[in-house]
């Protein structure tokens, strides 16, 4: 670092200091090159250790603690009401923060990483103007733009400390407990705040513009979260439209706008949460090559490179999943490619998290995706009602869900419903990264009783090996004989009982049969009338037979969207992917 008294230079300026900026700051440290990162607050850490990730967390976790105490009740141990100490909160929450960026603040000295606190401003490609920094001015090799993103206020009534309208921000400075609240925004920051305040006893209403909670996400993971937001939250209204907000001093009027809904409605707060935007303006890139896209988002390759060659952008800025996690990777990224190395954001699975009450969590091609895209899949589910973990937990509402690839099997996709699913959802990263198959998944050895048992049931996909084996009514062989299945019948398993599995088949008919009766051998069964059966892969193949509904088959070998199958009196042929289960 050459040091001047207004002036200096910098191989590698990190502009911004959240989870982004640090790790682009500290891997480029740690390859060897010289770092200076320049934010206005004081210390690293950014929106997501000060105002969103660890503070709404902190108090989440106190929320968990709070339904899981009146949960007990059920289970015959009974807890006095909570009485919640607001000063207490804020004190707790930042001890929480105060740690984190004291870690921080010892990493960044570790690594010789210059911190400047100001707001930097390009005036070329090569430097940076500072302000409010002792520092005026910063000559760069390279830069890197982490600057994150802002919550977007609703029209007319931008976010001022103090005032009963509030953005995230607001909402976990804590600064009273409202005897009612209105949320605006089905979202994940929506519900996770708006659990928190409904766990310290405000009355919590949310409006929401489209049908259902959380777009995007799979509808039947968002099903068991409605439904417990139900019971928690005062009213739910989807399909809304807010049109006014007139605060005074005492609540906050709201306007609305949807069948069933009133003309106005009066709460003590109002939370925004409608959602964020990058926080690119003001940061003089009308004086590079840098490019915005419509929504303000910095463009970026692979490698977080912008359109100028010095100057790279990674996190809530460059758009994308607005997550703390990927944008670390990408700061990685970032630093990397600065250092030489060969080194580009080439990921398959990016978890998110849902903290509500129960979790939401997923990773990688989501079932609705697929749809949409005409990805060909197969979807296996794995009720929490059948896990006995689950039962000893109260948390008998949850799913897990497996989406693989409907020739190969490789798992593309995973979403959890349900308790810690934070966790859980790891596994489901791990096994989309390296290519896994869901039989990969269902061989790995899970602890019994567990959560993560869920995910190796979910992917369980096993065939019956006997000529043909009854299914029985429960478990044990006094039980009634619901029907019988023939050879290679396909089955996916969700339950044990001893030597008695609980499955469910291609109709969704569930039943027992003997662990005996089946194997883990690869098998399909045709799901319509009039399949045709060809002599090799391909519509350009002769049909050999047409075969009914419900004929099951091993699997021989897959090319493409065929798959080469044998039937149990030896007959073989070619079945198109689509017309077997």
């Amino acid at each position: 670092m050459v040091m001047g008294e207004l002036a200096q230079e910098a191989e590698v300026l990190v502009i911004g200091s959240g989870p982004g900026g640090y790790a682009a700051a500290f891997r480029a440290a740690d390859l060897g090159l010289d770092v200076t990162l320049v934010d206005p607050a004081p210390r690293p850490g950014g929106v997501c250790l000060y105002k969103g990730c660890i503070p709404s967390k902190t108090f989440l976790f106190l929320s968990e603690l709070i339904f899981d105490a009146a949960r007990a009740k059920t289970m015959g141990v009974a807890f006095d009401p909570p009485r919640i100490d607001l000063a207490g909160l804020r004190r707790w929450k930042a001890e929480v923060i105060e740690k984190m960026a004291g870690g921080l603040m010892s990493l960044a000295k570790r690594r010789g990483v210059q911190l400047v606190s100001g707001r930097a401003e390009f005036d070329s490609s090569e430097s940076v103007r500072l302000h409010d920094a002792e520092i005026r001015r910063i000559r760069f090799r390279h830069a890197v733009i982490a600057t994150g993103s802002r919550p977007i206020p609703f029209p007319g009534a931008e976010f001022t400390a103090g005032r009963r309208v509030m953005s995230s921000t607001g909402a976990l400075a804590l600064a009273d407990i409202p005897s009612s609240l209105l949320i605006l925004g089905g979202g994940y920051v929506g519900l996770e705040l708006g659990t928190v305040y409904a766990a310290l006893g405000s009355r919590v209403s949310l409006v929401e513009l489209q049908e259902r909670l959380l777009p995007g996400v799979d509808a039947d993971l968002v099903e068991p979260l409605q439904q417990r937001l139900k019971t928690i939250f005062a009213d739910i209204r989807l399909k809304t439209r807010v049109n006014s907000l007139r605060e005074d001093d005492t609540g906050v009027t709201v306007g609305l706008d949807g069948a069933g809904a009133p003309a106005e409605q009066r709460f003590d707060r109002v939370l925004v949460a409608i959602g964020r935007k990058p926080a690119t303006q003001g940061l003089g890139l009308e004086h590079t090559a840098v490019q915005l896209d419509a929504g303000g988002f910095i463009r970026v390759d692979g490698q977080q490179r912008t359109a100028d060659p010095r100057i790279f952008a990674v996190g809530d800025a460059v758009g994308g999943m607005m997550l703390a996690h990927k944008a670390s990777y990408e700061g990685k990224v970032a630093a990397e490619v600065i250092a030489g190395k060969p080194s580009s954001f080439d990921v398959r699975a990016i978890p998110a998290v849902v903290y509500t009450d129960p979790q939401i969590a997923w990773c990688g091609v989501t079932e609705e995706q697929a749809q949409r895209d005409n990805i060909p899949v197969k979807v296996q589910r794995f009720p929490w009602k059948f896990s006995g973990r689950a039962a000893t937990m109260g948390a008998a509402e949850g799913l897990t869900k497996i989406i693989a690839d409907a020739a190969s099997g490789r798992i593309l996709g995973v979403g959890i419903t349900g308790r810690d699913t934070e966790g859980l959802i790891s596994e489901g990263v791990l096994a989309i990264e390296m290519g896994a198959l869901a039989e990969d998944m269902a061989a790995s050895m899970h602890p019994h009783p567990t959560l993560s048992e869920t995910e190796g049931e979910a992917a369980e996909r096993m065939a019956v090996s006997a000529k043909e084996a009854n299914v029985r009514s429960g478990a044990g062989p006094t039980y009634s004989t619901l029907w019988k299945v023939e050879k290679y019948h396909p089955v996916e398993v969700f339950e044990a009982s001893g030597v008695w599995l609980h499955f469910k088949d291609f109709e969704g008919d569930s039943g027992w049969i003997h662990k005996s009766l089946v194997d883990k051998t690869a098998c399909v069964i045709t799901k319509q009338n009039g399949v045709q059966l060809r002599a090799g892969p391909g519509t350009d193949q002769p049909v050999l037979v047409k075969i009914d509904k419900g004929v099951p088959f091993k699997v021989l070998k897959r090319e493409g969207r065929w798959v080469q199958v044998e039937h149990a009196d030896g007959d073989k042929g070619w079945l198109h992917d689509s017309l077997v289960w």
